[in-house]
């Protein structure tokens, strides 16, 4: 483990969203002893087709623990409803206390902009924390940081009104079976309400192990989609055999609003990472 135990806050809008986008990588800091906190910043008490409310809300919180404890990381789900987050100053207020709470070194979120109004929202009151976290007299009685963490976001693949730029490239290949376990546990997710909003419902497969596999399938096509988008970045920080070997990857993208991170102190943040393979 490295001298410093680093503090890793992932901030999510549903409860499922830290686990899609950053689950492999959860593992790696844990497997090395750091600490690794998701906050999904609503219940999700909308995402359901023929259940919602406090019993959704209830159900996804559950789904949430157990993903969370196949990774080991805390697990923080906000009674915010679904569809209403709004980037209000109480709620960045929120996002400041937790962030010192935890002594943040990296903070992931999603961008700010997004095809859905709760990741957008989370997108932008991260940023607005991001400096604001320092502030003594804001949120006063939480002491405030002494510096701004670095501030990433995860990957997406929307182009307006910028391209998402790839500056982190993690293999996630040796725990991508424990991360497929993490995204089946969010049944009412992965086994119902998404393959019901795309029209596939009925492809959804009735048994335990069928059904695993068949979410698996689904992974590894757009994990690997997401590693083969950064493929450039994998071969600089892993070395060009290995680099053009890693099948799957998340990524991240770093962020001008917190604290700046060159890419030679890369490792520093994200220690799993092999020595740079190339100067940059």
């Amino acid at each position: 483990m490295a001298d410093k135990t680093l503090s890793i806050l992932c901030f999510g809008a549903h409860p499922d969203d830290c686990d899609f986008r950053f689950g492999g990588a959860a593992m790696l800091y844990r497997h090395l002893g750091h600490r690794v906190t998701f906050v999904s910043m609503t219940n999700g008490d909308t995402g359901h087709f023929s259940i919602g409310g406090g019993p959704l809300a209830r159900r996804r919180r559950d789904e949430a623990l157990a993903s969370a404890r196949i990774a080991d990381v805390e697990y923080i789900v906000m009674d915010i409803h679904n569809g209403e987050l709004v980037p209000t100053p109480d709620l960045r207020k929120e996002v400041i206390r937790i962030m010192r709470e935890v002594h943040a070194d990296l903070v992931l979120c999603h961008r700010a902009n997004d095809y859905h109004p709760d990741h957008r929202a989370v997108g932008t009151v991260v940023q607005d924390a991001a400096y604001t976290v320092t502030v003594p007299n804001v949120a006063p009685l939480t002491p405030h940081l002494p510096r701004s963490p670095v501030v990433g976001s995860f990957y997406d693949a929307f182009r307006l009104p910028n391209p998402y730029v790839p500056h982190v490239a993690i293999d996630t290949d040796e725990v991508f079976e424990r991360k497929i376990d993490m995204a089946c546990c969010h049944e009412s997710q992965v086994f119902e309400w998404m393959p019901y909003n795309s029209g596939t419902l009925d492809q959804v497969p009735a048994s335990k192990e069928a059904r695993r596999e068949w979410l698996a399938a689904q992974h590894r096509k757009r994990f690997a989609a997401v590693a083969d988008s950064a493929r450039e970045v994998l071969v600089a920080l892993y070395g060009e055999e290995r680099g053009r070997q890693i099948r799957t990857a998340e990524t991240v993208s770093i962020s001008e609003y917190g604290r700046g991170l060159s890419r030679d102190r890369y490792r520093e943040l994200f220690p799993f990472l092999p020595e740079l393979a190339s100067g940059g």
